[in-house]
């Protein structure tokens, strides 16, 4: 299964790679097995994301900008809300990134 590397940079990903990068540093961990690590963690969060999520939310906000370079899509928002079916949230900021999972079977 391929898959994208988009995951590293959310918090569990940054907190997971700066781990790593400290063990090998530290001689605990070698630089190969770090990359098994982060590449299972890529398989994982987006098998995560398939399987087990299932709430749906709609986004409404103004569209400040917007990018597609190498099949992915970058979108900025302002004044978002967020919106499920049991609650809804404000966020001033937003940066949302799309990519095509057709091509996560390629």
């Amino acid at each position: 299964m391929a898959t994208f590397e988009l995951y590293r940079r959310s918090t569990i990903g940054m907190c997971l790679t700066e781990t790593l990068d400290e063990m090998v540093q530290s001689g605990t961990l070698s630089p190969e097995l770090a990359i098994q690590v982060l590449v299972q963690f890529d398989k994982s969060m987006t098998e995560a994301l398939e399987t087990h999520v299932k709430s749906k939310v709609s986004i409404k906000g103004h569209l400040h900008t917007y990018r597609f370079c190498d099949n992915v899509w970058t979108f900025m928002l302002q004044d978002a809300l967020f919106k499920t079916e049991d609650c809804q949230e404000n966020v001033g900021r937003v940066k949302i990134v799309a990519c095509d999972s057709k091509l996560l079977t390629q």
